[in-house]
């Protein structure tokens, strides 16, 4: 599960620093209960982000079974997927 502050916390970190591999090191090393995916937004395919911020969405990792799935479910959540947009894809 990850608690809708813990989100905010993530989403609010990010806009401040940035979203490169310092600011995600950054949070692996300090948040080291939460599993941290960046990647590039067109790499997610068609999901939807549960959050959408400056320059990047955001979308939720369920990791308990056998195989890692996209859930919007955060009680379900045990991880966080950063995904830059490119500033030429958005519409």
């Amino acid at each position: 599960m990850i608690p809708p502050e813990r989100l905010d916390q993530v989403v609010r970190i990010v806009e401040r620093a940035g979203l490169n591999d310092q600011t995600v090191g950054a949070l692996r090393e300090a948040l080291t209960d939460l599993h941290l995916t960046y990647c590039m937004d067109d790499d997610v395919g068609v999901r939807e982000p549960v959050r959408h911020a400056d320059g990047f969405n955001v979308y939720l990792v369920d990791g308990r079974g056998h195989c890692m799935q996209f859930t919007s479910d955060m009680a379900s959540a045990t991880g966080i997927v950063l995904a830059e947009v490119d500033e030429n894809d958005e519409v």
